[in-house]
């Protein structure tokens, strides 16, 4: 979609929740994520945003704003996944997951926030590849089997020895 006023640009994925300072703290200090800026009802970490629900609410003409339906996740990205899932638990984190091999083999944990919204941690695609090879796999299985290039493959393969 262009304009005069330029291209459409996508900014963030915005989720709302109930205590913006719970919030902050597990985005913060769990997951290790940056604030970008703080404008009270409204935390950017960048890639994302919180938003305090009640007043979200207001914005859409008091439309109900569901908890908890399971259609949306923020997802990152992490090699150490079991390192993550110690952490987590120490923190009682709810899981819908701990590790699981993906049909394209890579491995991920899904667990709640604070206000039940889903989140990802998968290892990067780099080290998938890495790790398929290191477990003897050539580098045509792996294509087949995760759908990245050959190119991709050799070169995370080459990047991580």
């Amino acid at each position: 979609m262009d304009n005069e006023a330029g291209k459409l640009k996508f900014v963030c994925s915005l989720i709302t929740v109930e205590d913006i300072k719970k919030s902050r703290d597990f985005y913060e200090n769990v997951l290790e994520q940056k604030v970008e800026a703080d404008y009270g009802e409204n935390v950017s970490f960048g890639g994302f945003a919180i938003h305090l629900r009640p007043h979200f609410q207001t914005l859409i003409e008091n439309k109900e704003v569901v908890v908890g339906g399971n259609n949306f996740e923020l997802c990152f990205e992490y090699d150490n996944l079991e390192q993550i899932v110690e952490k987590l638990k120490v923190e009682k984190v709810k899981f819908v997951h701990e590790l699981r091999e993906q049909p394209w083999k890579q491995l991920v944990i899904r667990f709640y926030d604070p206000d039940k919204h889903i989140i990802e941690i998968g290892e990067t695609m780099e080290y998938l590849s890495f790790r398929l090879y290191k477990e003897g796999n050539t580098v045509d299985w792996i294509s087949k089997m995760t759908g990245l290039s050959r190119e991709f493959i050799e070169k995370s393969v080459n990047e991580k020895r």
